[in-house]
């Protein structure tokens, strides 16, 4: 006879989905509740919270500059990771071991003390403009996770395959984004997708950075709460949620998210 589960794990299993799932029921269902304050269930269902998000120019503007930051931010990380995970996991002998230690600390520093020094360092001291601080903090909060995930592909990655085409004729660039890219591309993925959700959630980071007229999407909703308890929060807290699930669709379609995980 197959084994059965446990009547008992089965309600863990359950109790684990309920305690992961439950504040994002409860978040939707206050976006669209029909009253002037935060409630839960619902009293009423409307979508006027939804627009009043796109009604109000601090919401819209920010917005538009968290996802600017979050892609940007990503993109530079991304191109600044690849080749560091390469050459960590191709040259492993010859590098130093404290090398790869060094992409790990953004993460190991508290980011209040990242976005201080930052705040301290650039955007005071160098005179840098708000777009280009914010862009460098979340660069920089991003780069481990792109390092550390694509290294973890390339760590299965047989490089001999690379030393047999080079010595075939091949360029060591071309080899590289022929041979070595696509093999490593799930990770790739992983990483932007990880390194954006990363990026647009930020709030220790972009609190110190964000000034006059450039601001984030969290640090907007938390002036917002300071002022306001309505469901609009909510609205916006849904529309981040959706905007994440939007990404990873589209990198799913364009880039073969489930093809790759095969």
């Amino acid at each position: 006879m197959p084994n059965r589960l446990h009547p008992a794990l089965i309600g863990f299993a359950v109790l684990v989905y309920l305690f992961l799932m439950g504040p994002l029921v409860i978040v939707f269902g206050a976006a669209l509740s029909d009253t002037t304050f935060l409630t839960f269930p619902p009293q009423g269902l409307t979508l006027r919270w939804f627009e009043r998000i796109f009604e109000i120019g601090a919401f819209r503007r920010t917005i538009v500059t968290s996802v600017e930051i979050a892609f940007l931010a990503t993109a530079l990380a991304l191109l600044i990771g690849i080749p560091a995970a390469y050459a960590l996991n191709r040259y492993r002998i010859q590098l130093p071991a404290w090398l790869s230690t060094l992409f790990v600390l953004p993460i190991l520093v508290p980011e209040i003390v990242l976005g201080f020094s930052l705040l301290r360092s650039v955007a005071v001291g160098q005179s840098a403009p708000i777009f280009l601080t914010l862009l460098i903090g979340h660069t920089l909060i991003v780069l481990p996770y792109c390092v550390r995930v694509i290294s973890a592909s390339l760590a299965s990655f047989d490089f001999s395959i690379e030393e047999a085409a080079i010595s075939l004729g091949s360029h060591p660039v071309k080899t590289f984004f022929t041979i070595v890219l696509p093999n490593v591309r799930s990770g790739v993925i992983a990483a932007f997708i990880l390194a954006f959700i990363t990026s647009i959630n930020d709030v220790s980071v972009s609190l110190f950075l964000t000034g006059p007229g450039i601001s984030t999407l969290p640090i907007q909703i938390l002036a917002h709460v300071e002022q306001f308890f309505d469901p609009v929060i909510a609205s916006v807290s849904v529309l981040l949620m959706l905007l994440t699930v939007a990404v990873m669709a589209i990198v799913e379609r364009t880039l073969g998210l489930t093809f790759l995980a095969k």
